[in-house]
């Protein structure tokens, strides 16, 4: 790793393992908090909380891509996410957007973010790579096979770490050729977009085949359906908000596996747990 805000990231972090990354979503239909921070100055707050409690990124979003989610406009986007990165990032804090669209992450990078999350790893918007090859900022290539409104039709693989690994890898190879530097990647392996339940636990099992790639690697797992099937009879899964211990226990996961950053909605959770895990380490 030699990106600048990458670095500095990995060397001002406070706890053992990875980076964390606090998510604010800034939207109405959210799987994870339902609408509870859209509005913006709710959303402003939520985001200093989650750096109080020791997120080193805010990773700030305006579409939600649960399951079936439809898009909202390029305008409403933008409403909702412009405001809260200039906010955030006029008091100092280090700011993600979470977009697919090139013009929403140009809008946010001029307003302070400094990273650009994209689930669709460029997919999305043939305008992104430019944007990311121009801009020089870091930027977060998601594995994805399609929009939410299709999450589980392209669910097929015979070796789902193998084909995650060599479709980031091409990926990779694509913003390269348009002038991205290897430096500005992160790779995620986009863990529940386009992969059941057993995929997920077969990638997490094989995060270390992501993680030699060779590039620092994002994971998500938090608060995702699969993580309240586990330990329920069927039907009786936990609610969305009560997943939080078992995404920290998949945090220190990847903190074993060597992942470079982990993304969560309960920042509190997952750092008392790096921090115990650290301690058993030593």
């Amino acid at each position: 790793m030699s990106h600048p805000l990458l670095d500095r990231l990995t060397a001002e972090r406070t706890h053992p393992g990875p980076v964390v990354m606090g998510v604010v979503n800034v939207t109405p239909d959210s799987f994870s908090d339902g609408g509870q921070w859209f509005d913006e100055d709710a959303a402003v707050a939520h985001g200093r909380g989650l750096v109080a409690a020791g997120a080193a990124v805010v990773d700030v979003g305006g579409e939600s891509t649960r399951p079936g989610a439809s898009r909202p406009d390029e305008a409403e986007e933008l409403r909702r996410v412009v405001p809260v990165v200039h906010a955030l990032a006029g008091e100092g804090a280090v700011v993600s957007v979470d977009t697919m669209r090139a013009s929403v992450a140009a809008a946010a990078l001029e307003a302070g973010a400094a990273i650009v999350n994209d689930v669709s790893g460029g997919l999305a918007d043939p305008a992104m790579a430019e944007l990311v090859a121009s801009s020089g900022a870091p930027f977060v290539v998601m594995h994805w096979r399609g929009h939410s409104t299709d999450m589980y039709g392209p669910a097929q693989y015979d070796d789902v770490a193998g084909e995650v690994a060599a479709e980031l890898e091409g990926r990779v190879a694509t913003l390269l050729e348009a002038g991205a530097t290897r430096d500005q990647l992160v790779l995620d392996p986009g863990i529940g977009f386009a992969k059941t339940a057993d995929h997920n636990w077969e990638l997490l099992r094989d995060l270390g085949r992501i993680v030699d790639l060779g590039l620092p690697v994002l994971l998500g797992t938090s608060r995702k359906g699969f993580l309240g099937k586990v330990g329920r009879v069927e039907g009786q899964e936990r609610r969305a908000t009560e997943r939080d211990v078992a995404t920290a226990v998949t945090s220190v996961h990847a903190a074993a596996a060597g992942v470079w950053c982990v993304r969560v909605h309960d920042v509190t959770a997952t750092v008392d747990a790096l921090d115990v895990a650290g301690a058993l380490r030593s």
